[in-house]
């Protein structure tokens, strides 16, 4: 039998590591220096294996497939966008694979990955709280990109449903669960039937498999283009209500904003809360400590959120 330690969710930003502050004075240095005291706690519980909710950008799944929900249960893969680490990472299959029969148990079918590709959006989060230790990882990919999304209702259920998981695995350890994602921002439209969508660009989304890293090396000089504007959108006041929320342990507020109440008050980017909603559900705990920065020049609000102290 599993223990559920805790819950980090945590903003991710391709800036973060393109573009990190030289000190705690200049934009993003609040987040990464919270980032760190994090790290440290997360040292103490001493977890023997992470859970990470996390998003990907069009780096591993495509418009020929779109999967709601992707577990990874053998081989892991960072990609390497965006300064982000690329290569093998260490992953604890015997606890994926009991997660991967609780869920279904409990009525999720899951896409399932023996070979996964992660992205920024999970190796960022999972580097920042691990520290240095070599801690294996089981991530659950949760589609944020672009419709069809799965909703907030059945994210939160996925995430009763994964603490049951977890804490019924074959697998005798300690598990933290990170969440990574969010929180507001606003991007450019990841809709196939957008009409902004068109050309070379709608026909990466849709066959990018193809040529993935072909296909990122085209992204990402627009990406860059998008960062280092202080006058960027950021919704600070959305943000804060957010983490008070969460801090309650009230996801049915958010919840019922739906799809355009979110999209209204955190941009399309703000999606990828719903690691977050998937994350506190799993662990049934409020915050008991959260940070926040807007930083415009990295295109997001950084929040964190931790259901244990931190010094």
């Amino acid at each position: 039998m599993s223990e559920v330690i805790g819950l980090v969710a945590m903003s991710h930003s391709p800036f973060a590591t393109m573009m990190p502050p030289e000190d705690a004075a200049q934009p993003g240095g609040t987040f990464l220096a919270d980032a760190a005291r994090v790290a440290e706690a997360v040292a103490r519980l001493a977890p023997d294996a992470i859970v990470v909710l996390g998003p990907d950008h069009f780096h591993a799944n495509f418009y020929d497939l779109m999967p709601p929900f992707v577990l990874g249960v053998e081989e892991v893969v960072g990609f390497g966008d965006f300064g982000s680490r690329s290569g093998p990472l260490p992953v604890a299959p015997k606890l994926a694979w009991s997660i991967r029969d609780g869920l279904t148990d409990a009525g999720f079918d899951l896409s399932l990955s023996y070979s996964l590709t992660v992205d920024h959006g999970v190796v960022q989060s999972y580097d920042m709280v691990r520290g240095n230790a070599d801690i294996p990882i089981v991530p659950l990919v949760v589609n944020t990109a672009g419709p069809p999304l799965p909703s907030m209702s059945r994210c939160v259920g996925l995430g009763h449903a994964l603490g049951a998981a977890i804490r019924g695995a074959e697998f005798d350890g300690r598990v933290l669960v990170v969440a990574s994602g969010g929180l507001s921002h606003w991007l450019p439209s990841n809709d196939p039937r957008d009409p902004s969508v068109a050309g070379d660009r709608r026909e990466s989304m849709i066959h990018g498999r193809k040529d993935s890293r072909a296909f990122a090396a085209a992204r990402e000089p627009r990406v860059r283009a998008l960062g280092g504007n202080p006058s960027a959108q950021v919704n600070n006041a959305w943000d804060t209500w957010f983490l008070k929320q969460l801090s309650a342990a009230d996801l049915a507020h958010v919840v019922t904003l739906g799809d355009e109440g979110l999209e209204l008050h955190a941009g399309n980017g703000g999606h990828e809360i719903r690691t977050w909603l998937t994350g506190l559900a799993a662990v049934d705990r409020p915050f008991v400590w959260t940070s926040y920065e807007p930083v415009p020049e990295w295109i997001t609000g950084m929040g964190i959120g931790t259901t244990f102290a931190v010094d």
